[in-house]
């Protein structure tokens, strides 16, 4: 019987690898993409029941595109795509770095849109296809920190309702899926990580295994074309004025618990 698949990008570390567990272990096909990580790609994918590995370099949307139609060439029954992978690099409100700006458009937004497209053009499977853009809750609670990155992401939901309304086939659907904190990032320190990730409307610390958990529901197409899902402890909810890292740090920094 053959299995259904699943692309992740940015599957191979983090949020990316966790979803790519969570669906193999559900019975799917795991496409491993990775940009520079092979040897956690290709171990990960030892570890799995029916797994595999792609090398593709996001920030040139071309090769991602044709990466899509190779897979959809040869996977029978892809019914997925999660478009993970992005760039995580800091500039802020008061100076936006072309640089950073250039990198964070095309990884973050241009690829994936593209990606996205290219897959309901040509991947196969009777069941309907979903593709799941995961964005971030700073969509809902903006801050000055990684101007950049933000931008890229509203760029990147901007996507989800246009794709639904007029790239889709009447069985497909596309979704976003935005995160919360949910593992360390940029430099944070351990104790910081403990707190900022405290920092939501619950008090709570959102799992990995939620997203995985929300990945999942999604692929069932079980909600409306076009819809977003917050996976964050209600982080979004919030009005804060800096990014958690910072303020984790100034907590930390004035001694305050993680609990």
């Amino acid at each position: 019987m053959t299995r259904p698949a699943i692309l992740v990008t940015g599957g191979a570390t983090r949020i990316g690898a966790a979803i790519v567990t969570g669906f193999a272990e559900a019975g799917w096909h795991a496409v491993i993409h990775y940009g520079t990580s092979a040897d956690a790609a290709e171990e990960l994918a030892r570890s799995l029941p029916s797994a595999e590995t792609v090398q593709c370099d996001l920030a040139d949307d071309e090769a991602a595109h044709a990466m899509i139609r190779s897979l959809a060439g040869r996977l029978s029954d892809w019914r997925c795509l999660v478009n993970s992978a992005s760039v995580f690099e800091y500039d802020d409100v008061t100076g936006c770095d072309p640089q950073t700006y250039q990198r964070a458009m095309q990884v973050n937004a241009l690829s994936p849109a593209r990606m996205a497209q290219a897959f309901l053009a040509h991947a196969h499977s009777d069941a309907g296809r979903v593709v799941i853009q995961i964005t971030d809750m700073k969509l809902a609670n903006p801050n000055p920190d990684f101007f950049s990155y933000t931008m890229s992401k509203h760029a990147l939901a901007a996507t989800i309702p246009m794709l639904a309304k007029g790239a889709a086939g009447p069985e497909d659907r596309v979704y976003g899926l935005a995160p919360g904190a949910i593992l360390a990032s940029h430099d944070q320190r351990e104790e910081e990580t403990e707190v900022s990730h405290r920092l939501n409307l619950l008090g709570r610390k959102t799992g990995a295994d939620e997203i995985v958990a929300a990945a999942r529901f999604l692929a069932t197409r079980a909600m409306r074309s076009g819809s977003s899902l917050f996976v964050d402890s209600g982080q979004h909810l919030l009005d804060q004025d800096r990014d958690v890292i910072w303020l984790a740090r100034e907590k930390v920094r004035a001694g305050e618990s993680p609990a």
